[in-house]
């Protein structure tokens, strides 16, 4: 084939590829100057598993120091006491880091620590005035207070 007869939709079509490789690699450039993760070194939250009898439930995790400790506790089963009808807790086997603040409003499906060895689940909405650290929220909390039910239950807590 003679260069000088060249497809010209065929040219267009390359220069349009080349163009675009190069606009991906200054942006990959760009983001990499500028402290922006590529899109091979973006991490996921943090997750792990909540099972009560045959129910699992998927929680994502804060992106906090005591939501890390928390996670290198795990594989955990607690036996978890029932509180007002609202919340499950158990005490933790270690401390975690807390930083505690007050939420105003409990959410179904939250995951907090009460102090710093006290793990709570709590499955209705309510207002609070006590403190706690964030560690998490279960991401469909629907179904959650019949699986916990009444009184104490086993609980537990993994990465898959």
């Amino acid at each position: 084939m003679n260069p000088m007869n060249k497809n010209p939709c065929t040219t267009a079509m390359r220069s349009a590829q080349l163009v675009l490789l190069l606009a991906m690699l200054a942006l990959g450039s760009y983001a990499t100057i500028n402290g922006a993760a590529s899109a091979s070194s973006i991490t996921e939250k943090t997750a792990m598993w909540m099972t009560v009898g045959e129910q699992r439930f998927a929680i994502t995790l804060t992106d906090s120091a005591a939501a890390q400790a928390l996670s290198g506790l795990l594989p955990l089963t607690l036996e978890m006491s029932d509180l007002n009808r609202n919340e499950k807790y158990a005490t933790l086997p270690q401390t975690l880091p807390a930083k505690a603040s007050r939420p105003a409003t409990i959410r179904n499906g939250d995951l907090m620590l009460y102090g710093t060895d006290t793990l709570v689940v709590f499955y209705k909405d309510f207002d609070s005035a006590y403190a706690y650290t964030r560690l998490g929220h279960i991401g469909d909390p629907s179904g959650l207070a019949r699986a916990l039910g009444p009184g104490s239950v086993q609980v537990t807590f993994t990465h898959d």
